[in-house]
């Protein structure tokens, strides 16, 4: 009989977290390195706690009961994945309901123990987490849930001021009802009396929450954005109140047809939409960036050791990947310091992606050779990375596709780079092909030969002990890296 493995790998760490929130109650399990641990197991149930709370201050029965049953679920799933005691913490709703304790004592018996969050821990954590996939993160977090709404104030990667204010997606139609000006007006007393008008005048908006994600996709369809990942996607602020307009004459059955919308986040959108323009004017934001990390990663990004915190995501992730599908898990590293002497003008951001590319240069080796650069496309583009954007996603896919023998642009990759970047990446790539068909993939070629530029010429610098290895197809990819960089090739030998 099949049964998953109970334990991690060697050197990961499996932990888990249940998220009872106001709208609705996730588990997920995450297995990997510490730094980047990915989702081996996400689920979600709409349980819908906050309504009865929005409503009447108390926990709907029904809601409680789903929500019950769910944790029980949950706590079971963990338990046969090897976390028996995963974290399990609860925010606005279980907070504020005057019978939340009730619901905890119930969730206890479960042999869950639930940590309440005050509105200033969701802040704070949520922060965390968008430290945690954009590092050099400079702005306002907002994380919007059911129940409430956590601002916070990062930068150099800690979280600064923070604040929860009451307003929820499940709150917004009581608001509503009573007018658009009602709204607009307690919007701008609550910042006012808070203090955060205008504190993010010039400032991103990085945007949590399941309902602004699902904004950010609804924006995905109507731009015709080419790539379907989320976390990172940019807009314009005046987006949030074009959105508003956007709502008000879409119906449902027009939403449903969006890619990656999820039906329970439908009936709400317009208010998050809605509560989104307002605040995005009373800070004064310059641009909304979303990030698919939040309170949950927080937590995991908390409790890291700081040499853990500091390493680079994007880094961490790649090489893990490039190490599980690659054949030699060093050969990534070398061939980034290999090619570097070609690239010395390049930004430290460019040389970053690059970097990040090489440690992936060896995932399509398992691919049928003639669907080996699609591989390293989709590796790229869709692979689940943090701390990189569309643009960076693109050249790192150009950079694959080139290397891997692809011909021509993907016509994603030119919806999100430019002429120039994808010259940069071309070279790339140009640069990957020579170094894996000269070493073999192997550490001993790289180590004992280097590239440099002198005058007019590309020089390939080979060992004589290796210098048999300087055959026919090696000779034509110095020639066509040489050319793409307006050189031409010189083989030294000794």
């Amino acid at each position: 009989m099949f049964r998953r493995a109970k334990t991690p790998a060697p050197g990961h760490t499996r932990v888990g977290i249940i998220d009872i929130g106001s709208n609705s109650i996730r588990l997920v399990i995450y297995d990997g390195p510490a730094r980047v641990p990915a989702a081996l197991f996400n689920e979600k149930v709409m349980a819908g706690l906050g309504k009865g709370v929005s409503r009447d201050g108390m926990l709907d029965a029904n809601a409680m009961e789903r929500a019950l049953s769910t944790l029980a679920r949950f706590r079971r799933l963990s338990e046969q994945m090897g976390v028996p005691q995963p974290r399990t913490v609860a925010t606005a709703a279980v907070r504020e309901a005057s019978n939340g304790q009730q619901f905890i004592d119930r969730v206890l018996d479960l042999g869950l123990p639930v940590e309440i969050l005050s509105g200033d821990d969701e802040a704070r954590m949520a922060g965390m987490g968008v430290i945690a996939s954009i590092p050099q993160a400079n702005g306002i977090v907002g994380d919007l849930g059911g129940g409430s709404l956590e601002l916070a104030r990062v930068i150099d990667g800690k979280v600064h001021e923070t604040s929860s204010f009451p307003l929820g997606v499940l709150r917004i139609a009581a608001v509503k009802a009573k007018g658009p000006r009602a709204f607009r007006n307690l919007i701008a007393k609550t910042f006012a009396k808070s203090g955060w008008t205008g504190k993010g005048a010039g400032l991103p908006f990085y945007m949590v929450g399941g309902s602004w994600r699902s904004l950010a996709r609804l924006d995905m369809h109507l731009t015709g954005y080419p790539l379907p990942i989320v976390h990172h996607y940019w807009m314009p602020p005046e987006n949030a109140q074009h959105l508003v307009r956007v709502l008000a004459h879409l119906d449902r059955k027009r939403l449903r047809d969006v890619i990656g919308l999820s039906g329970s986040r439908i009936p709400t959108l317009s208010h998050a939409a809605l509560l989104l323009s307002h605040v995005v004017r009373q800070l004064g934001s310059s641009e909304l960036i979303v990030s698919a990390y939040g309170l949950r990663e927080g937590l995991l990004f908390d409790e890291l050791t700081e040499y853990q915190r500091a390493q680079d995501p994007l880094i961490a992730s790649t090489r893990e990947e490039g190490g599980r599908q690659g054949r030699f898990p060093e050969h990534g590293d070398l061939l980034d310091r290999w090619l570097a002497p070609l690239f010395a003008t390049e930004s430290p951001a460019d040389a970053r992606i690059r970097h990040a590319t090489c440690l992936l240069a060896d995932v399509g080796w398992r691919a049928h050779p003639e669907f080996r650069a699609e591989r390293g496309v989709e590796t790229a583009l869709h692979g689940n990375w943090v701390g990189i954007d569309s643009r960076g996603r693109g050249m790192m896919a150009h950079a694959l596709w080139v290397s891997f023998g692809g011909h021509g642009i993907v016509p994603m990759i030119s919806g999100v780079c430019s002429p120039s970047e994808i010259m940069a990446a071309d070279r790339w790539g140009l640069a990957l092909r020579l170094g894996q068909r000269f070493s073999g993939g192997v550490a001993d070629a790289l180590v004992g030969s280097r590239l440099s530029i002198a005058g007019d010429a590309l020089e390939l610098h080979i060992e004589s002990s290796n210098a048999i290895l300087y055959g026919e197809t090696v000779e034509r990819r110095h020639k066509a890296l040489a050319t793409s960089l307006g050189l031409h090739p010189r083989l030294v030998i000794g």
